[in-house]
């Protein structure tokens, strides 16, 4: 069964986006984000992504120079639209129609091995927590809060669920990694799960 791993950037107070081209991860880039950067793309996986990601970067990577976008480009990566018709511009880029739901079930079953990670991709995040299908979520937070400038909650609308801490680790003396497996739903004092 293959892996799939939700990974996300966020603020202290749990917000992503706002992260202008000025000032790049919230203005804290630094050599060991981006060596952990480096070293997340060097690893063989699948890039899980919806379509307005997609489109996102694929513009990022056709415009700009960043000495990861031909890594990028030769990893495989799937992109969930009902609106996209391939061929797509970006390489090694395949189109899935089918409801994520039937979709990813069916990848998670390949016998190829290869993790699976999400980027970006909010409401495909959701949708998956939601179905249960993913396995381990990673957490880079930043020191920074964004209250008023903030772009959304990283895991708004996700369910309740349990997570067991499994690694933490400091990078720039400033970012902290969280690494969690993905556990059972919430259990709230005085309530019951049922299944």
């Amino acid at each position: 069964m293959r892996e799939l791993r939700v990974d996300m950037f966020s603020t202290v107070d749990g917000y992503g986006g706002s992260n202008p081209p000025d000032a790049p991860y919230w203005g804290y880039g630094a050599p060991g984000l981006f060596e952990w950067i480096h070293a997340q793309l060097a690893e063989e996986h699948v890039m899980l992504m919806g379509a307005t990601t997609y489109r996102q970067m694929s513009e990022i990577v056709a415009r700009h120079e960043d000495p990861t976008f031909p890594r990028m480009a030769e990893l495989p990566k799937i992109v969930f639209s009902k609106t996209l018709q391939p061929p797509l511009t970006w390489a090694n880029t395949t189109v899935v129609d089918e409801l994520v739901e039937t979709a990813v079930p069916a990848l998670k079953a390949m016998s190829d091995g290869l993790p699976m990670r999400t980027i970006g991709s909010p409401s495909l995040v959701r949708s998956l927590f939601r179905l249960g299908l993913v396995d381990r979520v990673r957490v880079m937070v930043f020191p920074t809060i964004r209250g008023v400038t903030g772009d959304g909650p990283v895991f708004a609308e996700a369910p309740d669920l349990e997570l067991s801490l499994t690694g933490t680790s400091v990078i720039d003396d400033r970012l902290v990694l969280l690494d969690y497996r993905v556990g059972g739903p919430a259990r709230v004092a005085g309530s019951q799960v049922t299944e």
